[in-house]
C-alpha cells in the first residue's frame, strides 16, 4: 500500500478459489486506520454477479469488518464500469436443489448482515449497479454514485417475482407509489434520474470522490454513542427486515417453488436467449 497507515486484507476465498492459479479475492477490504473506516470492495471479473460464493464472501467481509471494531462500511467495486450486475442467473437456471437453497440463504443472510449493520453504511457506486447491485446500495445509509452510470431493479424483465425483503429494501428508501411504478415496468434509473427521486444521495465526478463522500457522511456520527446508534437503527429498520428475522424458511420456500417453476424457467431461458442475441450484434 502507499500508506503504511493503510491496512489491505483479502476475504472470500472460497472453493472458487481451488479452480485458479492466479489470486481470486471476491472482495477487498482496506482499513483506513487514521479514520477507523473500512472500505469494503466488490472484487468478482468481470461485472460482479451475485453467485453463491460472492455472498458468502460479502456476508463474512462484513461481519469481519464489525469484529474489528471499524467506524463504518463504504461498499465500492474494483470495476470502474460496473458497481454489480446483480444475482448470477446461472445459479437460478435449472438449478441444482442443494446448493439453490444454500444460494437464497445466504442472499437472505447478506442483505440483513448489510441493512442491518451496527456500523453507518455507505455506497460508492462507481458504475451500473442493477438487480442485486441496486438492492445492495439502497441497503446502505448513504448512496453517491458517478454520473453516466444506470441503478434499479429489472426482475420483472425477466420473468422474476420481487421477493417481499427486497421490496421492502426500496421501500425504506423511496416513497411507495415510486417503489411500485418502478418494481412494476423493471425501471432503470439513469444517475440523474436517481438523484430526483432520492434513490441516491449525492453524485460525484470520481470514484475516490464518491469514497470521500461517503467517509463525510460516516464521519457525520463522530459524536453520536455507538451502541445507541446500532440499536436505533435496528429499531427503524426491523419493520422492513421482519419478514426475514421472523420466517426466513417461509420466505425461502415460496421463492424456490416460483425459482424451479417452469414459469420462471422458460421466462429465464427466453431472457437469457434475447441477451445472447444482443450481444452478438
Amino acid at each position: 500500500m502507499l500508506r503504511s497507515q493503510t491496512k489491505l486484507f483479502a476475504l472470500g476465498k472460497r472453493q472458487l478459489c481451488r479452480s485458479m492459479s492466479k489470486s481470486c479475492d471476491l472482495t477487498l477490504v482496506e482499513v483506513d486506520d487514521k479514520t477507523g473506516i473500512a472500505t469494503l470492495t466488490m472484487n468478482k471479473p468481470p461485472v460482479n454477479s451475485c453467485n453463491l460464493e460472492m455472498m458468502r464472501a460479502l456476508k463474512d467481509s462484513m461481519k469481519q469488518i464489525e469484529g474489528n471494531k471499524s467506524r463504518g462500511i463504504i461498499l465500492t467495486s474494483s470495476n470502474n464500469k460496473v458497481f454489480s450486475s446483480g444475482l448470477d442467473l446461472n445459479e437460478l437456471r435449472n438449478p441444482e436443489q442443494e446448493r439453490l437453497v444454500a444460494f437464497w440463504k445466504e442472499l437472505q443472510e447478506m442483505w440483513l448482515t448489510l441493512y442491518l449493520s451496527n456500523l453507518p453504511t455507505a455506497a460508492a457506486i462507481n458504475g451500473h449497479a442493477l438487480a442485486v447491485g441496486c438492492v445492495m446500495a439502497s441497503a446502505c445509509e448513504y448512496r453517491v454514485m458517478l454520473p453516466g452510470f444506470t441503478i434499479g431493479i429489472h426482475a420483472t424483465k425477466f420473468g422474476y417475482v420481487v421477493p417481499p425483503f427486497i421490496v421492502n429494501s426500496y421501500l425504506s428508501v423511496l416513497p411507495r407509489p415510486v417503489v411500485e411504478r418502478a418494481l412494476l415496468q423493471g425501471k432503470i434509473f439513469s444517475t440523474d434520474e436517481a438523484q430526483q427521486i432520492n434513490l441516491i444521495d449525492e453524485v460525484a465526478n470520481s470514484k475516490e470522490e464518491a469514497l470521500s463522500k461517503c467517509a463525510s457522511f460516516i464521519g457525520s456520527f463522530a459524536e453520536a454513542n455507538p451502541v445507541a446508534r446500532a440499536l436505533t437503527k435496528r429499531q427503524l429498520r426491523a419493520e422492513f427486515a421482519r419478514t426475514l428475522l421472523d420466517e426466513p424458511e417461509a420466505e425461502l420456500k415460496e421463492s424456490l417453488e416460483y425459482i424451479t417453476s417452469p414459469l420462471f424457467q422458460d421466462s429465464l431461458d427466453a431472457y437469457l436467449a434475447k441477451l445472447k442475441s444482443k450481444n452478438k450484434k
